[in-house]
């Protein structure tokens, strides 16, 4: 099993591979890593280097019916700086030479663009389900809408904005906290998602009932649809409570089928990433009801280690009865989820045990932390026999 490194968004391997960023209407389609390459071969705190001007940035236009959606009306997607983009180079600057050196240090290279980093190809597959919805429905603030957050001082912004404009993404919500904790924003934005690679953040969220996941970078990463977002979810504590997965703990696995053969009537109660599906769900039958459930660009996957005969009934009959579609459901029976997950190629795979979490990524998947429920007591025994 691949060793995770202290920073999330490490890459496992120590080695970064490289993203291909698709062309877009607005004219830059050359790839930012090789755009990258004379400053990466640069030492990685020197300070002496002169800011480069930002190459391909676009001219933004927001007219012709381009309108920003009020939070309450949209899916808001909140996305840490550090897992949108690659900072590893200015978080050794921080964690060597102290805040006023980072910030100089940011300030002297603001002209030099980050690198994408683990969220960025689900950031641009959201961007993707934007730009069809905008076609049928011109007027719907019924969109994604995504926050950069970020705990870096205001001066960073500048570097901040010049990179999103060279990888031509459009995002204009920013929340720069300068060291304060993001959690009160996140509430005020109404965010349906916060992605982040600081694991407590993360924690702190959940608490206050915001669906949230740690991020990492696998240490390979495979290819993903430019046209349709694929998101995978674990069931127990992930989309359902984590009641389940409490009687397995336990009491054993005999006693899970038990249980869930004696329930299989009774409604799971909701997990912490069930409002998430909810809201990919109400963006989906936007599409069905223009006749695109063939070609929505949205779909979605229930990734179980459950059993079908028994213990998966309850799961469907739970997702049926909230009036929830999952577009393909895939009960392990306790087999390995990474070759699955090859097979599926998700912009991001959500998993509250880190065994399924580093078995993603070791199959070059894009998979997020769900700190919830039970298993956070139990995953370092690495028990992997388990009936979720």
């Amino acid at each position: 099993m691949v060793k995770m490194n202290l920073d999330p968004v490490q890459v496992m391997s120590g080695q970064v591979k490289e993203l291909n960023v698709s062309p877009s209407s607005n004219g830059d389609s050359r790839g930012s890593w090789e755009e990258k390459q004379e400053f990466d071969m640069q030492d990685h705190l020197g300070l002496s280097t002169k800011p480069k001007s930002v190459a391909g940035r676009r001219a933004r236009k927001v007219e012709g019916g381009v309108f920003f959606p009020k939070p309450e009306n949209a899916v808001t997607i909140a996305v840490s700086s550090r897992v949108l983009f690659r900072t590893d180079r200015e978080q050794k600057v921080f964690e060597q030479k102290g805040v006023e050196e980072y910030l100089r240090y940011q300030i002297e290279h603001e002209n030099e663009p980050f690198a994408p980093g683990p969220a960025f190809p689900f950031v641009k597959a959201l961007e993707a389900v934007n730009a069809r919805l905008r076609d049928l429905y011109p007027q719907s603030e019924e969109l994604f809408d995504i926050v950069l957050v970020t705990y870096n001082h205001a001066h960073v912004g500048i570097r901040l904005i010049n990179t999103i404009n060279h990888h031509n993404l459009f995002i204009e919500r920013f929340c720069m906290t300068g060291g304060s904790s993001p959690i009160g924003y996140l509430k005020a934005w109404h965010t349906n998602l916060y992605l982040s690679a600081d694991a407590d953040k993360v924690r702190e969220a959940l608490a206050e009932g915001i669906a949230a996941a740690t991020m990492f970078m696998p240490e390979k990463l495979t290819e993903v649809s430019e046209t349709q977002l694929r998101v995978a979810f674990d069931g127990d504590a992930v989309l359902f409570s984590d009641e389940s997965e409490r009687i397995f703990k336990a009491h054993g696995l005999d006693k899970f089928f038990e249980h869930e053969r004696e329930n299989e009537d009774t409604l799971l109660d909701h997990g912490p990433l069930k409002g998430f599906l909810e809201a990919l769900g109400k963006l989906q039958k936007k599409f069905y009801a223009k006749g695109h459930r063939l070609d929505c660009p949205i779909r979605t996957f229930l990734v179980t280690a459950r059993s079908a005969a028994s213990s998966g009934i309850r799961a469907l009959k739970t997702l049926r009865a909230w009036g929830l579609e999952i577009d393909e459901a895939l009960f392990l029976a306790g087999a390995p989820k990474g070759p699955m997950l090859e097979k599926i190629r998700p912009h991001i795979y959500f998993d509250d045990q880190m065994f399924h979490v580093e078995g993603a990524a070791e199959m070059g998947t894009i998979a997020a932390h769900v700190p919830y429920g039970i298993a956070q007591k139990h995953n370092a025994k690495r028990n992997t026999s388990g009936g979720k």
